[in-house]
C-alpha cells in the first residue's frame, strides 16, 4: 500500500503568524501518527517562512521513539547559509540524517513547488550527482522532485538517486477544470503512469505530490506501485473542519481505496 507522509509545514505556517508556540507542531505530529501515518515531511525554506531549523531537529529526535516512521526532508539542495538562521539546506540534511531527502528546484521566495528538474542541463545535472552521493553518504535516501517526463526519469537514474517524487499540480490541475475522470485528465494521468512505470522498470522508487487531496488521491495511487504520497496544504485545509485525526484517517481510507 501507498504510504501516507503528512507535511506540517502549514502547521508551523500558523504559528509563526502569531508567535509562540500554538499550534504546538510535535503535538500535532504526535497526532498524525497516531491517526495512523506513515511519516513527518517538512520543506523548510531560506526565508523561514513556517518550519524553522530547530524544528526539524525537534521532529527528527521525537520521531527517534518510532521505529517504523519516515521522516522526510524537502528543499533546494543549493539553498545555502543565511543571515536569518538557516544554515542551508546541505547542513540541515548533515547535521538530522532523515530517511529521505526530496531534492526540489524551487527559488527561495517561490510560493510553492511548481516544476521538477532539468536534468539535460549539464551544469543542473553535474550539481544534482553530486548532492545526491553525498545525501547517500550520509545514509540519506534521495528522492528528484520530478515533471512526468521519460527523458528526465532516465537521467535520475543515470545520476544515480533512490527514487522520483511525481509533481502532480497539473494532473490535480486538469481533474479540477475539467473533471476527474475527464478525458484531458485522463490523458495526462496516462503520462504520469508511463513515467512511473518507467521509473520502476529502472528501479526507482516512486513517490507523488502536490495538490492531491480526498478526492483524486485514490485515482493517482492506482495508477503504479506509488511507495509514497505527501500531502499538506490540502490535508491540514480538511483538518479544520474534520480535525486533524479523522482527516488523516479519511485520507488512508480513500488511499486503500484506489488499491480496492
Amino acid at each position: 500500500m501507498t504510504r501516507l507522509s503528512v507535511n506540517v509545514n502549514k502547521i508551523a505556517w500558523l504559528r509563526n503568524a502569531r508567535g509562540g508556540g500554538r499550534p504546538d507542531l510535535i503535538a500535532s505530529c504526535t497526532t498524525i501518527l497516531d491517526a495512523g501515518a506513515h511519516g513527518i515531511t517538512v520543506h523548510p525554506r531560506p526565508d523561514q517562512r513556517h518550519i524553522l531549523p530547530k524544528d526539524v531537529t525537534r521532529i527528527r529526535d521525537f520521531l527517534a521513539d518510532y521505529d517504523s516512521i519516515e521522516f522526510n526532508i524537502e528543499g533546494n539542495p543549493n539553498s545555502g547559509q543565511q543571515d536569518n538562521g538557516y544554515p542551508g539546506f546541505t547542513a540541515l540534511i548533515e547535521a538530522t540524517r532523515p530517511n529521505q531527502c526530496t531534492l526540489v528546484p524551487d527559488s527561495e521566495d517561490q510560493l510553492t513547488s511548481d516544476h521538477g528538474w532539468d536534468l539535460k542541463d549539464e551544469r543542473t545535472f553535474a550539481a544534482a550527482s553530486t548532492h545526491v552521493r553525498r545525501y547517500q553518504d550520509f545514509g540519506v535516501r534521495t528522492s528528484l522532485f520530478l515533471d512526468p517526463d521519460l527523458d528526465q526519469v532516465e537521467l535520475v537514474h543515470e545520476l544515480g538517486a533512490d527514487r522520483i517524487e511525481l509533481y502532480t499540480g497539473p494532473w490535480v490541475e486538469a481533474t479540477e477544470d475539467l473533471g476527474l475522470d475527464s478525458d484531458a485528465a485522463n490523458e495526462r494521468l496516462a503520462e504520469y503512469k508511463a513515467a512511473a512505470d518507467r521509473a520502476l522498470k529502472l528501479g526507482l522508487g516512486v513517490n507523488a505530490g502536490h495538490d492531491l487531496n480526498q478526492s483524486n488521491v485514490a485515482k493517482f495511487c492506482g495508477i503504479s506501485d506509488i511507495a509514497e504520497v505527501s500531502i499538506g496544504h490540502a490535508l491540514i485545509s480538511d483538518a479544520l473542519d474534520d480535525g486533524l485525526s479523522t482527516t488523516v484517517k479519511n485520507y488512508l481510507a480513500a488511499m486503500r481505496h484506489g488499491l480496492e
